[in-house]
């Protein structure tokens, strides 16, 4: 199973970025989809989840109306669009994809926003 994470970068404060995240290895369209940062010195934490349908969406707080978590099944892709991007979202922007009691993760993308 790999999951690959693309779209990070610099970007000023205010701006946007998507993050897309491509499995392969697995039944892709089975598997619930989240997406979870680290900042450093921080534990990694919880941004945006979807469904394995994509019925259901749930958003850490801090990020609530600002980003959307979505998936494209027939791509065997999640992504992330972040607007009105902060300071405080600069981390490492790492996918998961869990079934049951299978989890897989990616190896990250790094996230900076700076003026």
């Amino acid at each position: 199973v790999h999951l690959v994470e693309s779209g990070g970068g610099l970007v000023q404060p205010g701006g946007s970025l998507r993050l897309s995240c491509k499995a392969s290895g697995l039944t892709f369209s089975s598997y619930a989809l989240s997406w979870y940062r680290q900042a450093p010195g921080k534990e990694r934490e919880l941004v945006a989840d979807i469904t394995s349908a994509g019925g259901s969406t749930n958003y850490a707080d801090s990020v609530k109306g600002r980003f959307t978590i979505s998936r494209d099944n027939a791509k065997n892709t999640v992504y992330l669009q972040m607007n009105s991007l902060k300071p405080e979202d600069t981390a490492v922007y790492y996918c998961n994809a869990k079934r049951n009691w299978y989890a897989y993760w990616g190896q990250g993308t790094q996230v900076t926003v700076s003026s």
